[in-house]
């Protein structure tokens, strides 16, 4: 997969947001009138495309009947070794960040605090946040292969 593409309502607050998830800008353009970049990160590329005039984004993660995207995953398990820490760790730096520049930033939100899923012979850590735009994003760390 080359990347996966995300339109927003404000690029300069998704930019700063993923930018707390150690993403980083490689490619700045415009895509006919409007700005976008592709960010790396995590393993992966993601596109963010400015939207001039957005309206609200339907809630994926609390609608049971919503069809069409649903979340991003990051797998974070070389990245991190405690998932609890890690959010508590983003909710610090987006509160500083939110004090600091309210333009630019927003507390954090936590979707689905984390706890364990098994699936196949897995036990993930899974947990949701926000991203800028109130899109979810999984957050799943490998806990321990179960033998067969």
């Amino acid at each position: 997969m080359h990347h996966i593409s995300i339109r927003t309502a404000n690029i300069h607050r998704a930019i700063a947001f993923y930018e707390q998830l150690e993403f980083t800008v490689c490619e700045r353009f415009t895509t006919g009138y409007t700005l976008a970049c592709w960010m790396e990160g995590m393993g992966g590329r993601i596109e963010l495309i400015q939207i001039p005039e957005p309206e609200p984004a339907p809630d994926a993660f609390a609608d049971p009947h919503y069809v069409g995207y649903y979340h991003l995953s990051f797998d974070v398990t070389e990245q991190i070794s405690d998932l609890p820490s890690y959010l508590n760790h983003l909710q610090e730096l987006f509160t500083q960040k939110t004090q600091e520049n309210p333009e630019h930033f927003q507390p954090l939100v936590v979707l689905l605090e984390p706890n364990q899923q098994q699936i196949g012979n897995r036990i993930y850590e899974v947990a949701f946040i926000a991203d800028a735009d109130g899109l979810p994003i999984e957050m799943i760390r490998i806990l321990t292969t179960l033998s067969t």
